[in-house]
């Protein structure tokens, strides 16, 4: 790269480079991200999109491949409302807890989402109290 380049790609990104990762800050499109730390969704639909369909697929039915990814997809484990949130702030097996990384809303809205969608029908919704219950 000729020099003259160089000094133009540091000049635009060494202040960048400077800051540090705590100052970094990663926008998705949807506005998922605010931090390197937390996620900013407040939707169970985007928080599922973010953090779940990876894993369990867009169709939630789960997968098997490179581990087994159970379907949240008419799952009856999900009508005690405590399971999933208990699931989803501290993990299990081969699920990373996500507590540290959604707070007490944000989880009662994934855990909300699920249980109303992919052929689940439970309509007692977890409030933010249930998640703060579960928590370490």
């Amino acid at each position: 790269m000729p020099r003259r380049i160089r000094s133009w790609v540091a000049a635009l990104y060494l202040p960048l480079a400077m800051a540090g990762p705590t100052a970094a800050v990663a926008q998705t499109p949807d506005g998922t991200f605010g931090s390197n730390q937390r996620f900013l969704s407040r939707d169970g639909a985007t928080l599922f999109r973010s953090i779940c369909q990876g894993c369990h697929m867009p169709d939630a039915k789960g997968a098997v491949g490179a581990g087994r990814y159970p379907a949240l997809a008419g799952n009856d484990k999900l009508e005690i409302a405590g399971y999933p949130v208990f699931i989803v702030v501290n993990g299990q097996r081969g699920m990373p807890g996500f507590g540290d990384w959604l707070d007490d809303a944000q989880v009662a809205a994934v855990v909300n989402y699920v249980r109303t969608h992919f052929g689940n029908a439970y309509t007692d919704a977890v409030v933010p109290d249930d998640v703060r219950a579960v928590r370490p």
